[in-house]
Parts: C-alpha cells; structure tokens; sequence
C-alpha cells in the first residue's frame, strides 16, 4: 500500500490537473490532504470549520442575475457559462431537474444564455430544421395507423 504522502500527492496532483492552483495553494492543499490522511489512520474525527453542504449553503448568485443575455451564472459556484447543463453534471454530480428544484427554477426558464439560444434557434430556421422533423413526424403518424 502507498504511503500516506504518496496518497496526498496522488489526491492533489489529481485535483491539479483539472484546477489551476498556485504554488502556495498546491501546498497548502498537499499539507492539508496529508494531515487529513494521517487523522484518517490514526481514527480521528475529521472536522472541518465553516463546511457547509450544497443545500445548506444559499445560492452563490441570485436568480435574477444567474440568467443574463450572454452567460448563465452557476448558483451554486458562481461561474458563468453558456450552457449549464454539462457544468452541473461534471462538477456538482447533479441534472438540471435537481438543480430547477432545488433553488425553484420554472421548467420554462431556460438553462441557457439568451443570446445561444437564439443563435440556435436562427441556424434551424437557416438549416429548415424544422421542415425535417415535420416530415419524421408524419413518417411515425403514417406508421402507427
């Protein structure tokens, strides 16, 4: 079995890999999972100060900003993005249904930038999109009669 630094240095080497850290926050948070670790082995209570989960915590951004013309803005993070769909999924573990429910989100409120959706919207009216799934719909009309 690893050591206990190796296993820190695994652990933050991981999260380093997809965050960009500093030098001092790279070592800060090695010294922190290390001390983590060495606890976990002698079988002591891990506490932390000021943790609160998910659902404890408010939303980082009210929801009147959240969905702005150009970004939507994370309400448990903060960031902004195009789409949230992706985001939620990769970094909070959660579907859009989770999230609509738990800061009370209408279903007809988008989860998309103003401006993409448009953009989409116009290249299926530029592509006739619409014309191909009209046919498909006819196509399965015609078959289940």
């Amino acid at each position: 079995m690893s050591t206990l630094l190796e296993m820190a240095t695994d652990l933050v080497s991981a999260h380093a890999s997809t965050s960009k850290m500093t030098k001092e926050e790279l070592l800060a948070e090695l010294n922190e999972v290390y001390g983590v670790l060495q606890k976990m082995e002698k079988g002591e209570e891990i506490v932390t100060e000021g943790a609160t989960t998910e659902e404890e915590a408010g939303p980082a951004v009210s929801m009147r900003k959240a969905f702005g013309k150009k970004q939507v803005f994370c309400m448990i993070c903060g960031k902004g993005f195009t789409t949230l769909a992706r985001h939620l999924n990769t970094a909070h573990d959660m579907k859009p249904g989770e999230y609509r429910k738990q800061f009370g989100i209408p279903r007809t409120q988008s989860l998309a930038a103003k401006d993409y959706s448009e953009s989409r919207r116009q290249m299926a009216i530029e592509k006739d999109l619409g014309a191909g799934l009209a046919k498909a719909r006819e196509a399965r009309a015609k078959k289940k009669k």
